[in-house]
């Protein structure tokens, strides 16, 4: 299907309109002041007809017959509006009589349907805008003259309409060419305007697909301050955020193939070791440790992408039931106490007589409390400590663990719980635990707050709802 450019598209949409709108103003325009002379000039020659009909009346009543006759020939003759104006005399038989211009009325092909509309008017006036036989147009306006044993039965009066014609041409035109104006203006500011949107779009576009192939260094020049401007910025901290995730990936995906690599060589390590050992206990033993250890290592690695898939995935479920917290943070802390002390790591432990049960779920929470003591262990060093503390703070329960680790960057803080991110790429790991560990919390309505101090330490705070609290939440369905 084609597709319309976005020039098309305002062509047809506004330019069009307002084309038409100018043709309606324009021919508007022509009518109303065609109508506006017209009525002008009609009204001035029933002026000028009542007042020589007056002036007759006036005359008749006070000079005898011939004398009437000639008086009113000599004013016909001598009209004074002549030079713009024709005044005719016509007789009880329909025929001019008499012109101011001193030529004869004889051609048959004039008619002069205002004097037939006079005759059967109530007024005695008839009207008449048309053509004479010479091509000349006109307009006529004939009043009756009800004077008793007259040769005079009606005055006409004639004036030319081509002045009148070329003056309301003259102003249609002018109006006219304002509209081309206007018009002209439109399409060129519009297409201007169009032009700016165009272009930035079409570079959007390019970018764009720049992008989508893997260009991720692709960036749009801003060149305005408004949608556009504020499109422009988005894709490009998209194309920010893209190039930042993909760094990520790689890093991580270098960073888990260090991580499966040294379980691996170890795994592979030892059992060659222990397949040249034929009566050797204390080694055999120490190398099915290390095997199993590092075994373990790979399963729960394994487990983080497993888990980091569904998240993504959205394939993550939580099995949800009324427990005991309190368990499930002691047998994490139980789990990492002889680990710690083979590192040298002091893990102390608050546990307090008694909390509130919490609805989660309880495998999923106690991954989150392996992750994050894990984590403690992990960036602290030999002689180090990690403070464990669980209590009650309104209608949550708030589980803190403390290190005296190597602590992280103040510019990492805000992105140590996104996905793929290390701190500290000298540590193991796979930089997904704490990203799984959020999402788990966030699916049970808690959240994880993280403090720390380069070369202090850091305190990762566990923030989980009771029961209670959890349940009059659902119940209002939040």
């Amino acid at each position: 299907m084609a597709i319309k450019s976005i020039a098309q598209r305002w062509f047809i949409n506004s330019f069009t309109v307002v084309l038409v709108i100018l043709v309606t103003i324009v021919a508007a325009s022509g009518v109303l002041i065609h109508n506006f002379y017209y009525s002008a000039v009609r009204q001035a020659l029933k002026a000028r007809a009542s007042t020589v009909s007056s002036m007759m009346m006036r005359y008749s009543s006070g000079i005898v017959s011939s004398n009437f006759y000639s008086e009113m020939r000599n004013y016909i003759e001598s009209f004074p509006d002549k030079d713009y104006m024709e005044l005719m005399a016509v007789d009880p038989y329909g025929s001019v009589s008499i012109t101011s211009s001193g030529f004869s009325y004889t051609d048959k092909r004039d008619r002069m349907p205002d004097y037939n509309e006079a005759l059967i008017s109530a007024d005695g006036i008839g009207f008449y805008v048309g053509e004479l036989s010479n091509g000349q147009k006109i307009m006529a306006v004939t009043q009756i003259v009800n004077i008793v044993n007259s040769e005079f039965s009606a005055m006409r009066f004639v004036v030319s309409l081509e002045t009148v014609d070329q003056v309301i041409f003259t102003l249609v035109m002018g109006i006219a060419g304002i509209s081309l104006a206007v018009l002209a203006l439109v399409l060129v500011s519009g297409l201007l305007f169009v032009r700016s949107i165009v272009r930035p779009v079409r570079e959007i576009g390019t970018a764009a697909r720049q992008i989508a192939r893997g260009d991720l260094k692709s960036r749009i020049v801003k060149v305005s301050e408004d949608e556009i401007g504020e499109l422009c910025e988005t894709i490009n901290s998209m194309a920010d955020e893209l190039e930042n995730s993909e760094r990520l990936k790689n890093e991580f995906i270098s960073s888990v193939s260090h991580e499966l690599r040294t379980p691996l060589t170890a795994i592979k390590g030892w059992a060659e070791t222990l397949m040249t050992v034929e009566d050797d206990p204390p080694t055999l033993k120490k190398g099915m440790r290390v095997i199993t250890a590092e075994t373990e290592r790979l399963s729960g690695m394994v487990e983080e992408l497993l888990d980091f898939s569904r998240i993504q995935d959205g394939r993550l479920r939580m099995n949800f039931q009324k427990m005991d917290i309190l368990a499930e943070l002691g047998e994490a802390v139980l789990i990492y106490t002889e680990k710690a002390r083979q590192e040298d790591i002091d893990v102390t432990y608050n546990e307090p007589e008694m909390l509130p049960f919490v609805y989660g779920d309880k495998n999923r929470l106690r991954q989150v409390f392996i992750n994050v003591i894990d984590n403690a262990i992990k960036y602290s060093d030999p002689g180090g400590s990690v403070k464990i503390d669980a209590f009650q703070r309104g209608d949550s329960i708030l589980i803190t663990v403390a290190d005296s680790g190597i602590g992280i960057d103040p510019e990492d803080l805000p992105k140590i719980k996104t996905k793929f991110f290390k701190a500290n790429y000298s540590r193991r790991g796979s930089g997904i635990g704490l990203a799984v560990a959020d999402e788990i919390i966030s699916m049970h309505k808690g959240s994880i707050e993280i403090e720390s101090t380069p070369g202090v330490g850091t305190t990762v705070i566990l923030t989980i709802p009771t029961e209670e609290s959890a349940e009059t939440a659902e119940g209002r369905g939040q």
